[in-house]
Order: structure tokens, then C-alpha cells, then sequence
């Protein structure tokens, strides 16, 4: 089965994992919107990323986890609008290509692997602890972002194998 394990927003990440490894993590697709050069989520490149990987798979072999973002105090009514828009797009895609989709909210992967109360980093000591082939792609600091799907996706893995 195909996760498709996605940390949502502009500096997010989406990660493609099946079997228990990552095939590849891409960051979140984005696009210059408007004449202050502002970035959002690019919708046709997720597709098409999407599209790629999904291939010949039939839909009851992917299963798209996404986590369950919601505002947060201390973050400006804009940053939550576009944060909100770029969810509302990966809803879109998956809606659209009739994939499955999984919420998980942040708590419940981070205590999962027991990262409450930690660095934003830890994640990404967490997913080169768990997945070391992946290191090298997991090397810089930006790249918690990227851990942070990987997560997603293995807590998906992990915890729904029996379900499925």
C-alpha cells in the first residue's frame, strides 16, 4: 500500500512510503502568486506528483494522511488564511482524485514517537533514527519539515496495518 504522508503549508512536505520505507520525500510544491512575489501551494504539481506515483495502483491501495492543522494563537489572521487555503487544496486534489483521506493532528503522531514538549528539530533526529538510509536527505535543519511527513506517514503505517 501507498502512504502518502503530507505536512501541510508552503514550507511543508509530502511523503510517498509503502511498505514500511520512503520512496521519496519532495517539499511542498509552491508557486509566486501575485505582484508581491508571495508563494502558495502549486495544485497541478501536486497532482502530477501525485499522479506519478499512484500510477497503475488501484485507489484501495493508497491511503493519503494528511495532518490536522488548525489555527494557532500568536499567528496572524493572513498566515492562517494562506495556511488554510494550502489544506484546503491538498482536500481538493485527493477529493478530486477520489483518494482516501486520514486526518492526524500533531499531538497524536508527536506522542506516538514521543515527541511532546520537544524541539521542532527532534523529528527530524527522530525519522533519521528510524529510517538512517534516509540521513543524507534529512541533513539539514529546513529539513524537519520533511521528517515531520515521514512521521506522518509511518504513524499511518504503524498504526492502521490491522485496519486495512
Amino acid at each position: 500500500m501507498l502512504i502518502i504522508g503530507i505536512d501541510p503549508g508552503i514550507s511543508g512536505s509530502i511523503c510517498f512510503f509503502e511498505d514500511g520505507k520512503i520512496l521519496e520525500v519532495i517539499e511542498m510544491p509552491v508557486m509566486i502568486d501575485g505582484k508581491k512575489n508571495k508563494k502558495q501551494v502549486n495544485g497541478a504539481q501536486i497532482y502530477n506528483e501525485f499522479s506519478k506515483k499512484i500510477n497503475k495502483k488501484q485507489d484501495d491501495e493508497v491511503r493519503v494522511v494528511i495532518e490536522q492543522v488548525s489555527a494557532m494563537p500568536g499567528q496572524g489572521v493572513t498566515s492562517m488564511f494562506n495556511f488554510g487555503q494550502s489544506f484546503g487544496i491538498l482536500k481538493g486534489i485527493c477529493s478530486a482524485m477520489q483518494l482516501p483521506m486520514f486526518f492526524v493532528r500533531p499531538a497524536k503522531w508527536k506522542k506516538y514517537f514521543n515527541l511532546i514538549n520537544s524541539q521542532k528539530d527532534a523529528s527530524r533526529t527522530r525519522a533519521i533514527e528510524i529510517f538512517p538510509y534516509f540521513s543524507t536527505q534529512l541533513s539539514k535543519k529546513k529539513d524537519s519539515n520533511k521528517a515531520d511527513a515521514i512521521l506522518i506517514a509511518s504513524f499511518y503505517y504503524e498504526t492502521h496495518q490491522k485496519d486495512d
